[in-house]
């Protein structure tokens, strides 16, 4: 497959994903999570459908790479991409936050096998990711690890402790994604808790950085063959800061703040759809 047919497939899928994403959602007063799942879901489209090794059929098979969801509580884009690729049927997805089911609020690895983490007490993901990327190392795989974090959710103390041990022992087969969509869940970064400039922190704690447009697909793809070419060369982990728009897609959630956690009233929900489904249709 050429990179144009690359290209329009990824964006494809983050187009479904979306759409996934309503219909967990929707429109019966639930809140979710439709801010920062729609800002990331471009990140976890090139995740799932081009550059992660995994087996839907095997979700414990010892070679695959692992995807670590920092933001926990934007789940439900993950659980989007796998029902897209094939983990579960998609019908699963409208049971999601339902009482026993296995897509709760947040990832739970004991209930859905695909899972790497239970994540979303903000700050722990970057950790967990050191420990799954650092067995790989002393195992002698060549597996990678991908972790997103949440820009608001950097403003924890144990992203640091993490930052530097990443760097500390030379977790070059870690990659990280910062979904910098610049609000978090009570306002703008800046006014709630500004954590200044990013790039130079993580620089300053032992890491490469690369910032993109998130959205750009061709930019994310390009990101991490870099990403691959640093693990090689400099031995390091990367960061790639992805200068995103939170509830990306959805015409009316775009860089509302209230959607960070919001319901979706039945005319809302019915918008939100129609145009996803334009934009699928276009690309197909």
């Amino acid at each position: 497959m050429d990179q144009t047919e690359t290209i329009k497939k990824i964006k494809l899928l983050a187009a479904n994903i979306r759409r996934n994403i309503i219909l967990t959602i929707g429109k019966d007063g639930r809140p979710g999570h439709l801010g920062g799942s729609c800002s990331s879901a471009d990140i976890v489209a090139v995740l799932y459908g081009h550059k992660m090794r995994y087996k839907p059929e095997d979700p414990a098979w010892e070679d695959r790479d692992k995807f670590i969801y920092s933001k926990g509580h934007a789940a439900i884009a993950q659980y989007a991409a796998m029902a897209e690729v094939g983990y579960f049927d998609k019908e699963e997805l409208l049971t999601t936050k339902s009482l026993g089911t296995r897509l709760q609020g947040h990832p739970d690895r004991k209930k859905l096998p695909g899972i790497e983490a239970g994540t979303g007490s903000l700050g722990q993901g970057l950790s967990i990711a050191n420990g799954m990327a650092f067995a790989m190392k002393l195992d002698g795989k060549d597996n990678k690890v991908y972790c997103v974090l949440g820009d608001g959710e950097i403003a924890e103390g144990q992203i640091w402790e993490a930052a530097m041990a990443a760097s500390s022992y030379g977790l070059d087969n870690l990659v990280a994604f910062l979904d910098y969509n610049k609000l978090q869940s009570t306002g703008a970064l800046v006014d709630v808790f500004d954590i200044g400039p990013i790039a130079e922190k993580w620089e300053g704690f032992g890491w490469r950085t690369l910032e993109i447009d998130g959205h750009d697909i061709e930019e994310i793809l390009s990101a991490l063959d870099k990403a691959d070419e640093i693990a090689v060369k400099e031995k390091k982990p990367v960061m790639i800061i992805a200068h995103t728009i939170k509830g990306k897609g959805v015409s009316f959630a775009e860089n509302v703040v209230g959607f960070h956690n919001g319901a979706l009233s039945p005319e809302q929900y019915d918008q939100a759809l129609e145009e996803l489904d334009a934009a699928i249709a276009a690309l197909n």
